[in-house]
């Protein structure tokens, strides 16, 4: 008589989020991730996933990401209750935990000491990180397995500004949802928004808050008032809410270009891909970003992109390769840049061209997943997908 096998224990991936339902990169990097957590445990035998988000409304919640329908339970931002429900899930079969933010670190060594073998994975985005944090989250980041950087910038101000050690930190790149890149199969379907103008156009899209000044609409809007005197019936069209859109508004009527000048919110994601696929260029200036998906969603849309030789910004944009760069903060080389562009059709449609190849080879959702799974398997998930 042959003795049963012992059933495999079951085992839990646990994602710690500060937001799955709003609206910007981090935001979207925690879909994706979530996504691509959800799909990995699925191919594992005995393993499943349990998301938290603390931002998010209280109870239990739902979006679709990567064509996937996934569960959060939110909690309103209540700290307290989102800490403890975190250490709870350490004693129900927990093995990996991962946290989508460095500020996350922390409920992560709660959960730690409950539950020892414990393997703890941190993400990090970028700006966030470029200074030392305060001392009790640093510590906590310092305690991860592993750490997540999207851009080798971020991975080197991890080891610089946090000390963490290189051996721990993993880049992770970002990916492309493949429903935008669907989107830009089809772009005639697309429908444009109100507002969007006739005529030649550059698209920023952004968070446009004071307290992300360094994404550089500002500069942008001044250098219409040079670009309109040699491209007649040429707009800016600038994407994005936020609590710094009256200060824009009024640098475009300070600096003579207010009718040259749209400032589009409230659209939908559909509308933001008709305006990728209207434009001649899409620019973002940024001083501060740590990697900046929306690069990928104009090179899926094949326009060549202008950014800041800096921060992440340069592990997507590759100069003369798939778009421009320019010094950060210098207003003259970036009126050159996009004038150059302007003027030269052929160059545009050869750095598009590329950037359309490089999102769908190097950005995919497929290839963010794998190389999620690689850093799983660092951590205990097995590759061979027994349980």
């Amino acid at each position: 008589m042959t003795a049963k096998e012992p059933k495999a224990e079951a085992k839990r991936i646990v994602g710690l989020f500060p937001e799955l339902l709003g609206v910007g990169g981090i935001q979207e990097a925690g879909r994706l991730t979530a996504a691509a957590l959800q799909t990995i445990s699925l191919c594992h035998c005995n393993w499943s996933t349990y998301f938290q988000s603390l931002s998010d409304p209280p109870g239990t919640q739902e979006f679709e990401a990567a064509d996937k329908k996934i569960c959060l339970r939110g909690f309103g931002r209540s700290k307290v209750q989102f800490v403890l429900s975190a250490i709870r899930q350490s004693g129900q079969r927990a093995r990996v935990v991962l946290a989508a933010h460095p500020n996350l670190a922390l409920p992560v060594v709660a959960m730690k000491r409950f539950s020892p073998r414990l393997k703890t994975i941190v993400m990090s985005h970028g700006v966030e990180v470029w200074k030392p944090l305060p001392l009790m989250r640093r510590l906590a980041l310092l305690s991860a397995d592993l750490v997540l950087a999207p851009s080798r910038d971020t991975a080197q101000k991890l080891a610089e500004f946090q000390g963490v050690p290189p051996a721990k930190i993993r880049k992770l790149a970002w990916p492309l949802n493949p429903g935008f890149l669907r989107m830009a199969e089809t772009p005639s379907s697309l429908p444009l928004p109100n507002g969007f103008p006739q005529g030649r156009v550059i698209l920023t899209v952004g968070r446009w808050a004071a307290s992300e000044r360094y994404k550089g609409a500002d500069g942008l809007i001044r250098a219409m008032a040079q670009l309109r005197m040699k491209f007649p019936g040429l707009y800016l069209v600038a994407v994005g809410d936020g609590d710094d859109l009256s200060r824009l508004k009024k640098i475009a009527v300070d600096s003579g270009v207010s009718e040259s000048v749209r400032f589009l919110t409230g659209l939908s994601r559909e509308e933001i891909a008709a305006c990728y696929a209207r434009c001649e260029i899409f620019a973002l200036p940024s001083t501060g970003e740590g990697f900046g998906l929306v690069f990928l969603e104009a090179m899926a849309f094949g326009k060549p992109s202008v950014g800041a030789d800096c921060g992440g910004t340069t592990d997507v944009v590759e100069d003369r390769v798939n778009g421009v760069l320019v010094p950060p903060g210098d207003s003259e080389r970036l009126v050159e840049a996009l004038a150059v562009l302007l003027k030269d059709e052929l160059l545009r449609a050869k750095l598009g061209q590329r950037g359309a190849e490089i999102v769908r080879r190097d950005f995919s959702f497929e290839v963010f997943q794998r190389k999620l799974e690689l850093i799983l398997e660092e951590c205990g998930l097995e590759s061979n997908g027994q349980g």
